[in-house]
């Protein structure tokens, strides 16, 4: 009998600005090609704006928008009978924020002209408002969800 897998999650250290791990972890999703201090910037220079333009704390707007964005229902492909159903099953709470953050910094990098800073700031708003493309991207996925409740039945994950 094989042995049991035990997941094991790498530590994640918070933040030295905000003392967060949300934001640590938005810093750790930005960076490309190991230039850590690059995403740094990018992150703090993005939470100050967005600070400056709601007139409220950085950090509590990005988590209420992170909130916003996390979805409650994906859909998950599976084999049955030889034909790949769309089965909607419940987001776990990690996946949650895993997905948010990911939407967020697509919906940034897709746009051009400005600095990145802008873009993810303007993002960051949108979401905290219920406007923009990463929470279009969440009604998306509840809209798939909800048409194939049909298929509920067969989720077993």
């Amino acid at each position: 009998m094989r042995r049991p897998f035990k997941l094991r999650h790498p530590h994640i250290k918070s933040d030295e600005k905000y003392n967060s791990i949300l934001v640590s972890k938005l810093i750790q999703y930005t960076m490309k090609d190991g230039k850590k201090s690059l995403a740094k910037q990018i992150v703090y220079d993005a939470l100050s704006l967005t600070e400056k333009e709601c007139k409220k704390p950085a950090l509590a707007i990005f988590e209420e928008a992170i909130q916003n964005i996390s979805p409650l229902l994906e859909v998950k492909s599976r084999r049955i009978g030889g034909a790949t159903y769309q089965i909607p099953v419940g987001v776990d709470s990690k996946r949650k924020t895993v997905l948010a953050l990911r939407w967020i910094l697509d919906a940034s990098r897709s746009k051009q002209g400005k600095p990145m800073a802008d873009f993810l700031s303007q993002e960051i708003i949108d979401s905290y408002n219920k406007t923009g493309s990463s929470i279009k991207k969440r009604e998306d996925m509840h809209k798939t969800a909800e048409a194939n409740r049909a298929f509920a039945h067969y989720a077993r994950f």
